[in-house]
């Protein structure tokens, strides 16, 4: 490998090892992290909510996301998107690049956190900070080890009134992320608790289980 870094560093031009390392770093890695651009169509019909509507979004996939936590953040756009602007827009935010901010939020004109949303499993610190600055706060929580940091959490947690725990099971959330494309076109159906989500390949149901819904 010394070999080679040595080639590498072509010294017939005063070039040294260090300089090739440094060169490497600086402009190969940086692109190979970059983040993958999906594009999405929701039309959206949410009975329970009576929110209905079309929306086209442009997602960025972490280096270090996978598809299906991807999908789980899509899933809770579709799930808590306004049905109006008054208060401003639902958008997806810096989760994680960024430890201010969540996966989604919702702020109005004033700067106001009218939502915070988490997609996976945070802990009681990252759910407190946000239960401080938001109206409201919900997790989505997915994979088979849900169970296992609910049990941690939950009588931690459960005094705050305005946030919402849920759960999509994993054979769901791994169901759901089988629909990911970079160029996506859904139909998301709610009714009775029960989502129906359709694209041009197939249909998956979900259901999500409330694990702690401190308004209701």
């Amino acid at each position: 490998m010394h070999a080679l870094m040595t080639w590498l560093a072509l010294p017939q031009f005063g070039l040294s090892t260090v300089f090739v390392v440094a060169f490497i770093s600086a402009t190969l890695l940086p692109m190979a992290l970059k983040s993958t651009i999906y594009k999405a169509q929701l039309q959206i019909s949410d009975l329970d909510r009576q929110v209905y509507g079309e929306h086209n979004l442009t997602l960025a996939l972490h280096p270090s996301e996978t598809e299906e936590r991807l999908m789980v953040r899509l899933l809770a756009y579709a799930l808590r998107v306004p049905a109006n602007d008054q208060r401003g827009t639902l958008q997806f935010a810096r989760g994680l690049s960024d430890t201010d901010e969540p996966d989604l939020w919702q702020r109005d004109y004033s700067d106001q956190v009218v939502q915070w949303i988490e997609v996976g499993q945070p802990d009681e610190r990252r759910i407190g900070r946000a239960c401080a600055r938001a109206e409201q706060v919900m997790v989505l929580a997915y994979s088979a080890s849900t169970p296992l940091w609910w049990a941690g959490l939950e009588t931690r947690v459960t005094r705050w009134r305005h946030l919402e725990v849920w759960k999509l099971e994993p054979e769901q959330s791994q169901a759901l992320a089988q629909l990911a494309q970079r160029s996506m076109q859904w139909q998301i159906t709610v009714q009775d608790g029960q989502i129906w989500v359709s694209s041009t390949a197939s249909t998956v149901e979900l259901q999500p289980v409330p694990l702690w819904r401190g308004g209701a």
